[in-house]
């Protein structure tokens, strides 16, 4: 199940868990819209993967697996990813 991140990795935006510029990669590494196509360039600094809007979860099943409250920020800051080996 998505852990639905409470925040941008990179700017520390707030992103609700029905915010519509929230993209994830298959790590669920979790940025705003903004900084993936302004500072990333579309891929993951963590991981060199690409990104995808994350998806909705139903408010139904929102109350019943609520989103994650823990923020990740990159702490060395951020900026376009390096090729991962």
């Amino acid at each position: 199940m998505l852990e639905l991140r409470p925040n941008c990795e990179c700017c520390d935006k707030d992103l609700a868990p029905d915010a519509p510029d929230a993209m994830i990669c298959t790590f669920e590494c979790t940025f705003c819209a903004a900084c993936v196509e302004t500072v990333l360039g579309g891929v993951c600094p963590n991981c060199g993967g690409d990104f995808s809007r994350r998806p909705v979860r139903p408010a139904a099943m929102l109350r019943k697996y609520p989103a994650s409250t823990r923020r990740v920020l990159k702490a060395e800051g951020c900026g376009p990813a390096r090729k991962v080996a």
